[in-house]
């Protein structure tokens, strides 16, 4: 058992807050287990005015799981274009088709069911269960670890597995109590909501509007930046690389990613694993049989993941008619259809040079 404990009145503050201050989101109160689960999967990593927009689009293309579970690889990648993180969007694929076929195109209602489809961790898990089924089970995000922090003046770093499910632990403890263990969306909707809007990870937290302030550790004693504690990450690997933008004047030369690993599946523009000179750019497009024309520099661009920044130069080379192409997995696409590709947002500063998105 753990040693903290969500005291009653503090539990009904917060349900009592977020039904009075819950905004209005298109996933929200649908009923739709669909819904819940797309939007917890798009906001990983994503803030909700980003998630909005490519949600109700997502929805508009694909309005069921059955939709989904027949969509085209290339399309689906299209759709998921600018929320990064593209194994997402190949596991809602997996899990639509796992769904299709075992559970009649429905997200079961069993949090233990759902955690063993792909891409659902316990947090999706319990998350899809409270919300969208009202089941009394933790859904300890980054938003709810940082309140509980506060609250509790809980120091340990919430990187850690072991502290994660200590947070896991004090809302299991919630759920117990006979008044709340049907109170499952309530609950996890209103710390959320409470995170993303009051107690806010970065800048100044509005506490005076925070129901919980009362008898919040962080509050009282003036410590609020000091929670939660959180490890710093280890240094990012750079990699320097160096794009050719090759093309005819009608058509682009482009290169399908391997289907695993980093950006796996989509379209990029022809790299190099290294920095470059004009001369040994226009030296690579000769050993790939074509014959260049003319060379042009194009601005640098830096692209930051999770554990890598790829800082890229660009050159953009005029080549005498694609007719000759280069083994796969290149392709030659004319501007409309490149247009039409799944680029990574990594490449975005030439996709912007090009004008390839409205």
């Amino acid at each position: 058992m753990t040693e903290y404990r969500f005291p009653e009145n503090a539990v009904q503050s917060l349900i009592t807050w977020y039904s009075t201050h819950k905004r209005s989101l298109p996933w929200r109160d649908t009923g739709d287990p669909y819904d819940v689960w797309l939007s917890e999967i798009m906001l990983q990593q994503t803030r909700v005015e980003a998630v909005i927009p490519r949600f109700l689009m997502f929805k508009k293309e694909l309005p069921t799981i059955q939709d989904l579970s027949l969509c085209d690889d290339d399309r689906l990648m299209r759709l998921w274009e600018g929320l990064g993180y593209y194994s997402r969007a190949r596991n809602l694929k997996k899990c639509a088709l796992i769904l299709t076929e075992k559970y009649e195109g429905k997200l079961p209602p069993d949090p233990d069911l759902l955690i063993k489809l792909p891409g659902i961790g316990p947090y999706t898990a319990g998350a899809i269960a409270s919300i969208a089924f009202g089941i009394g089970v933790p859904a300890a995000d980054g938003n709810i670890m940082r309140i509980l922090a506060r609250y509790f003046g809980i120091r340990e770093d919430i990187r850690l597995p072991e502290t994660k499910k200590m947070f896991e632990e004090i809302l299991k403890e919630v759920f117990t109590h006979p008044s709340f263990s049907a109170a499952g969306s309530e609950i996890n909707q209103g710390f959320m909501e409470l995170g993303q809007t009051v107690c806010i990870p970065n800048g100044s937290p509005l506490c005076a509007s925070c129901p919980l302030s009362g008898s919040c550790h962080a509050y009282r004693t003036d410590t609020v930046p000091d929670y939660p504690f959180r490890s710093a990450l280890k240094k990012r690997k750079i990699v320097q690389r160096t794009l050719l933008i090759i093309r005819d004047g009608q058509y682009f030369l482009m290169r399908k990613r391997p289907d695993s690993g980093l950006l796996a599946g989509l379209y990029e523009f022809t790299g190099i694993e290294h920095p470059c000179t004009k001369s040994e750019a226009v030296s690579e497009a000769e050993h790939m049989g074509l014959k260049p024309l003319t060379i042009r520099t194009l601005p640098d661009s830096v692209h930051i993941f999770t554990h890598l920044e790829w800082h890229m130069k660009a050159f953009e080379i005029q080549v005498e008619e694609l007719t000759q192409m280069p083994a796969e997995p290149f392709l030659r696409v004319t501007k409309k259809e490149l247009s039409d590709m799944a680029i990574p947002s990594a490449f975005k500063t030439y996709v912007d040079w090009y004008s390839l998105r409205d």
